[in-house]
């Protein structure tokens, strides 16, 4: 049974939908869109999702179900609410355990159906990102709370370290938000992992490489990390960041970061790379990006985004330093830079 409800912006936007009676209570985020046809399990169960409110603009969610908790980028749904423009009320899969709106009445994760995603869509790639709210009719908020400047990190970072795999290489990855798929990537190598809290200072210990995972939020408010980071590079070791450890990288070289105006969030992100002139298909999940013009000249633009011509890689000229601003990993979206797990491995034995 669904009744009436809405979105509400902060701008003052309002989008009427429908949810389950069972809903009562508001739930705000900030409010994005991921444009990807599939691989709604991946992105909810993505930690760096948390805190928003995800609008999915492909029109039917839903119809493949969930599969089992395996198959899943962390141990629950991380989003505060999911926008729809229509819920599968079936679904079909062989691998398929329940149905999505049950696995979100279960996680308590609340749902508005029978939205015009496309407007709204339109609406935040003018506006931008914004924070709003799923909401009953009568209870539209009035007052929305400041998601940028929490440290949404320290809510999906591991509370203590570790470890994994056997090998004779250990790699340090820090946690601060990593999907599982980046885990089960690394450990196709014959390496051992301590995976550690993101404000956990390793660089007193022993080591091969680091690794600094994907996340959430304001890289700026990762303090912590950055110190970290700038402590491990001048142990001039093998490191590899991804989406929110492309932007660490960079602060702690000296860099700058901004705030991009609606994300880049999709299985579909053209971006080249510089050194081969190759251009790849990504999977992307980010709403911050590295100023280019901060860079120092040590450091160069390994891969740009072809969308917006924004920074999607950078490397260290000399030193094994370089990152990724997509998720070579992919779950969900395409494996075409799966390679730059093998190029990490190659740094650490050479």
């Amino acid at each position: 049974m669904l009744t009436n409800a809405q979105l509400v912006l902060q701008t003052g936007e309002v989008f009427d939908g429908k949810t389950p009676v069972s809903q009562e209570r508001a739930a705000f985020g900030e409010v994005v869109f991921n444009t990807g046809m599939v691989g709604y399990v991946e992105s909810l169960t993505d930690p760096s999702y948390v805190g928003q409110l995800l609008v999915f603009t492909y029109p039917l969610i839903g119809n493949y179900g969930v599969p089992a908790q395996s198959a899943w980028e962390s141990q629950k749904i991380h989003v505060s609410g999911v926008v729809v423009s229509e819920l599968s009320p079936f679904y079909s899969h062989y691998q398929a355990e329940r149905s999505l709106q049950a696995w979100l009445h279960d996680q308590k994760v609340p749902i508005l159906t029978g939205v015009d995603t496309r407007a709204l869509t339109k609406t935040l790639r003018t506006k931008g990102v914004v924070p709003g709210a799923i909401a009953p009719l009568s209870k539209r908020p009035t007052q929305f709370e400041d998601f940028e400047h929490i440290n949404w990190v320290r809510a999906v970072t591991v509370n203590e370290p570790i470890y994994y795999g056997e090998g004779e290489k250990l790699i340090i990855a820090i946690d601060c938000g990593m999907k599982e798929n980046i885990l089960r990537s690394l450990l196709k190598f014959p390496v051992r992992i301590k995976r550690v809290p993101y404000d956990y200072d390793f660089t007193d210990e022993a080591f091969d490489g680091v690794f600094i995972s994907n996340g959430p939020g304001d890289p700026k408010l990762c303090k912590e990390t950055i110190r970290i980071i700038e402590k491990a590079m001048a142990k001039q070791k093998p490191i590899f960041g991804i989406c929110l450890g492309t932007q660490l990288m960079a602060l702690a070289a000296g860099a700058k970061t901004y705030k991009l105006t609606f994300g880049h969030r999709s299985h579909n992100q053209p971006c080249l790379h510089l050194p081969t002139n190759r251009a790849y298909l990504t999977s992307q999940n980010h709403g911050y990006a590295i100023d280019e013009k901060t860079l120092s000249t040590d450091w160069q633009v390994s891969f740009r985004n072809l969308n917006d011509q924004s920074v999607a890689g950078i490397s260290h000229k000399k030193l094994p330093y370089f990152s990724v601003q997509f998720h070579p990993e992919a779950a969900a979206g395409p494996e075409d830079t799966r390679w730059l797990f093998q190029q990490f491995y190659d740094l650490l034995t050479q």
